[in-house]
């Protein structure tokens, strides 16, 4: 089942519909997020920033998919806006108004890293395809590709004169909005600002490869999986489609690459978002409804009335709805949910940190779900570490080195038992043979 989820800026809770029947499922209470603070964790459950209506502070917000209440109140060292979290749900990342950058791991709650990313606050995160990459966007107008390898390193972090893999300053105001497509090392990543232009940068080289302008400001983007195109949702209620594949390329001219648009809203589009089965495309507004629309033809398939409030995140979910599957080692988990322990506030001390490493390993007393286990992130962050010959590689090769010694230990003593049953196989031929001789000698 997919599931849209939506939430708003102000306090009207997060609604949840069945994408393919319009069915409404249950809805969350008490969730003030901002954009792009409403995230699905791995399938597993829900996370948003929340930001407090009688206080300048925030938090963040866990909610099971089976309960209305919050599950879980984390409160960071300071008010975090956007959220994302990799593809299998082992990592949270949290951009703060300082412009910080907090890196999460899921099951233990622990504060893994902690980074100055900007000079003004983090307005949107979002992972790469092999979760290996981090983007960042900033009120700053930068956008910033960040290599989790280099964050963990800390040898290669000290060395470096910057910590960014790249730093995408053409926008002139605020980013409102940062996607990247598939291709590993040679995607695209595209941008949208209050400049009222939206940038694709290349990944591979860091090189501006296409400028578009639009006529109003661009709050949402999206990219339609097969990548010939992207959609943008404007300030004036329009969703815009713009051509990735033409023969033109970076240009400052009005309406250069846009091939069309459509609109039903009646306020702006605030978040767009596309559905994991099928050619649809959902849209949220200010005027607080929700649009599914085909992409193909642009006609409106259904229409979901969010709340009074306007629409600031919409996500399309495959949840995993079954808890028991669930083993987290936490202190809610006595209490019955299957929800991680909060987000801690503090980084652990050096010792600490030194003693522990962010990649869990199943051990005699428990083991974690597979998912936390087998991202393809974890394993290429392993071999880094192992490269450079950290304490943690150092820490992972002895644990290797000793399940390679007990294997071939068996293999000895299956080799050794194996020689032992041959040789008494060969004396026992040898003794029989022997006496059949003798006796055949005796009837002669």
């Amino acid at each position: 089942m997919e599931v849209v989820v939506a939430s708003s800026s102000v306090d009207a809770g997060i609604g949840c519909w069945d994408l393919h029947t319009g069915a409404e499922q249950l809805r969350h209470k008490s969730c003030s997020s901002p954009p792009h603070g409403l995230i699905s964790v791995g399938g597993r459950f829900l996370a948003s920033s929340h930001l407090s209506p009688l206080s300048s502070g925030g938090s963040v917000l866990f909610w099971s998919w089976s309960k209305p209440q919050v599950g879980v109140r984390c409160f960071p060292a300071e008010t975090i806006k956007p959220l994302s979290a990799n593809h299998p749900g082992t990592y949270i990342a949290g951009g703060g108004v300082s412009g910080d950058i907090y890196l999460w791991e899921v099951e233990t709650g622990r504060l893994l890293k902690k980074w100055n990313a900007h000079y003004r606050a983090v307005t949107c995160l979002v992972f790469s395809e092999d979760d290996s990459l981090l983007i960042s966007g900033s009120e700053d107008g930068s956008v910033r590709v960040w290599s989790l390898f280099m964050i963990f390193d800390d040898l290669r972090s000290q060395e470096a004169t910057h910590l960014y893999e790249h730093s995408f300053t053409g926008h002139a105001l605020r980013v409102t909005d940062v996607v990247i497509g598939y291709g590993g090392s040679n995607a695209i990543i595209v941008s949208a600002s209050e400049d009222r232009t939206c940038k694709v940068w290349s990944l591979s080289t860091g090189a501006l490869l296409r400028n578009i302008v639009f006529p109003a400001i661009i709050d949402a983007i999206v990219l339609d999986p097969a990548e010939h195109v992207f959609y943008a949702g404007s300030r004036d209620g329009k969703i815009f489609i713009v051509a990735l594949h033409t023969e033109s390329l970076v240009t400052s001219n009005d309406g250069m690459h846009i091939v069309g648009s459509f609109s039903n809203h009646s306020k702006s589009v605030t978040c767009l978002a596309y559905g994991i089965s099928g050619n649809l495309l959902i849209s949220g507004s200010e005027d607080g409804m929700i649009r599914v629309w085909n992409a193909r033809t642009h006609n409106i398939v259904r229409m979901f009335k969010y709340a009074k409030g306007p629409v600031s995140n919409i996500c399309v979910v495959r949840p995993e709805i079954d808890s028991t599957s669930h083993i987290l080692q936490s202190s809610s988990r006595k209490q019955g949910s299957d929800l991680p322990p909060p987000l801690e506030k503090y980084a652990n001390s050096v010792e600490d940190s030194d003693a522990k490493t962010p990649i869990v390993l199943c051990g005699a007393k428990r083991c974690a779900k597979v998912s936390y286990l087998s991202s393809h992130a974890i394993s290429s962050h392993v071999k880094e570490l192992q490269r450079h010959g950290s304490a943690a590689a150092s820490e992972l090769e002895m644990e290797k080195l000793k399940d390679d010694y007990q294997k071939s230990m068996q293999m000895v003593n299956q080799w050794k038992k194996m020689y032992e049953n041959l040789h008494q196989f060969c004396v026992k031929e040898l003794l029989d043979g022997g006496q059949a001789s003798v006796s055949d000698e005796n009837n002669k």
